[in-house]
């Protein structure tokens, strides 16, 4: 066995050194050198091989420094791209998880001299969201492909569509109950019994006479009949009466409500049915985190604003005190209730999407009572709406 060969201690050695990562200072990025010790980057300096790639750096320092650092943050978006993309991550995390591949560009040839610097480079360049904690730096990817744009698009569009549907069919039920009013307006009462379509009597009471001229008189001289009066509550007038409760009674229900409301309650039934769903979470309202895990960090029953809404149960909040930016399920988030008079988004039920102003409250029963505003539905108030129906609206 040879002194260099492959299978000697020595050369076992130095592939189990040279295989970890080594310090960032001993590497030479335009030789893609990695030395173990200052000694060795001392003599790798001296090389001629090093010596001819620092004269092509020499003659466009500025350019090889650019490329570099493209290259570094384009190698640095994608592994974020693949393993956060939707999640909110410490900078030094992903950093410490870019830098495990030995064969990445080092920091150290581009032109930010710190992983800050880096951060706030893609901060105001718009690539990622970042915030600064007393943790550190935090960032969040922000997608921009063309496939996750097109997804949005699709999903806006779904929703408009839903929401277009919904307006057509409370439209449609609301033209139902007019047509419903104005056939119980503009139906005739129905025609009287036959016993009592009979003439009446032409002379009812007959304690009343009538006199007769005797003497003879030419035509136009003949006097006017007298008027037959009948009395105040005769029995055409009766059958009339009659005739209307019967009228009345049968556009009643048996339960005292008329077929009006027998059909809005029936709407509000559908719409409770269609609108009703385990999900509540919507952009723009306000919401208190109940989660004990965040207790710690002190946001457990701080309020916060929900900014955006992913996958129908994650909600993305800003806190109200800190401004720092969480993801969090909705099981961990309660509704909160405004003040009287206060705006409020109803989340769930019949109604749901619609805004409201809070009227009233019931502290026995946890629920509250509220007006609608705007939309088809304008004026139209509800009563015990439970709590966790409605939610204030961040104004």
């Amino acid at each position: 066995m040879g002194k260099n060969d492959f299978l000697t201690p020595k050369a076992i050695a130095n592939r189990i050194k040279a295989k970890g990562l080594q310090k960032l200072r001993w590497y030479c990025q335009m030789c893609q050198k990695q030395c173990r010790d200052e000694n060795g980057f001392k003599c790798h300096c001296m090389s001629e091989s090093h010596q001819r790639q620092m004269q092509v750096f020499g003659q466009n320092p500025t350019r090889v420094v650019d490329g570099f650092s493209e290259e570094f943050e384009s190698l640095f978006l994608d592994h974020m791209r693949r393993s956060h993309r939707h999640s909110r991550v410490a900078a030094t995390v992903l950093y410490n998880e870019y830098i495990a591949d030995r064969h990445h560009v080092h920091m150290n040839s581009t032109q930010w001299a710190t992983l800050t610097e880096f951060v706030k480079h893609l901060g105001r360049t718009g690539k990622c969201k970042v915030d600064e904690t007393p943790k550190g730096w935090f960032v969040t990817y922000i997608d921009r492909d063309s496939e996750a744009v097109f997804k949005d698009r699709l999903k806006n569009k779904r929703i408009k569509s839903d929401l277009a549907d919904e307006e057509k069919q409370e439209r449609t039920i609301a033209a139902q109950i007019e047509r419903a009013l104005l056939q119980n307006q503009a139906a005739p009462p129905p025609p009287p019994p036959p016993q009592q379509q009979q003439s009446p009597d032409p002379n009812p009471n007959p304690i009343e006479k009538v006199a007769f001229a005797l003497q003879p008189v030419s035509a136009a001289e003949k006097p006017p009949l007298p008027k037959l009066e009948f009395e105040e509550d005769s029995g055409i007038e009766k059958a009339a009466k009659r005739r209307k409760g019967t009228a009345s009674s049968s556009t009643s229900a048996p339960g005292g409500l008329s077929a009006l409301d027998e059909l809005m309650a029936e709407e509000e039934k559908a719409k409770e049915r269609s609108n009703r769903k385990d999900y509540w979470l919507c952009e723009g309202i306000v919401v208190k985190v109940m989660s004990k895990t965040l207790a710690e960090k002190g946001y457990y029953k701080q309020k916060g604003v929900v900014l955006k809404v992913i996958d129908k149960y994650v909600g993305e909040i800003q806190m109200l005190e800190s401004k720092h930016v969480l993801r969090v399920d909705q099981d961990e988030l309660e509704t909160v209730i405004p003040q009287i008079g206060g705006a409020v988004r109803i989340v769930n039920g019949a109604y749901r999407g619609s805004n409201a102003r809070l009227v009233s409250v019931n502290t026995d029963k946890f629920c509250a009572k509220i007006q609608i505003e705007k939309g088809i539905y304008d004026g139209r108030v509800l009563q015990a709406v439970d709590y966790e129906d409605i939610c204030k609206l961040h104004i």
